[in-house]
């Protein structure tokens, strides 16, 4: 079994920051991606954050120049560092992992999901 545990969010105001983070534990041999993901009310899920194969990133248009996403292996993170939080980018962010859980399965890759954090950007 693999459990995410997501930190960080909160209230702000415009023009501030925030860093979301997120920890894997349990079962795992390797992790193939890891992202963050945005859902505002009344909205689809969407992407804001990803690395590609764990090292390529990958930006939302909305958010490119304002966040950055890091990974540390050590700790099984991914963590989004977000500056210059906007009204519109309140939402619960959650955090995914794609990985495998066994040697004698290493192309066998999961997704899982964090609970979700809220984000509140107030004007």
């Amino acid at each position: 079994q693999v459990q995410l545990v997501e930190s960080g969010g909160g209230l702000v105001q415009a023009g501030g920051s925030l860093r979301l983070s997120c920890a894997a534990s349990g079962t795992i041999f390797s992790i193939n991606g890891m992202g963050w993901y945005r859902q505002a009310p009344g909205k689809q899920r969407e992407l804001v954050a990803d690395l590609t194969d764990g090292v390529l990133e990958n930006y939302a248009d909305s958010v490119q120049g304002r966040f950055t996403i890091s990974r540390d292996d050590a700790k099984n993170t991914v963590s989004l560092q977000m500056n210059n939080l906007k009204p519109e980018d309140t939402a619960v962010y959650y955090c995914k992992f794609l990985l495998a859980t066994s040697p004698l399965s290493p192309r066998t890759i999961y997704q899982y999901w964090g609970q979700g954090t809220q984000v509140t950007v107030s004007s």
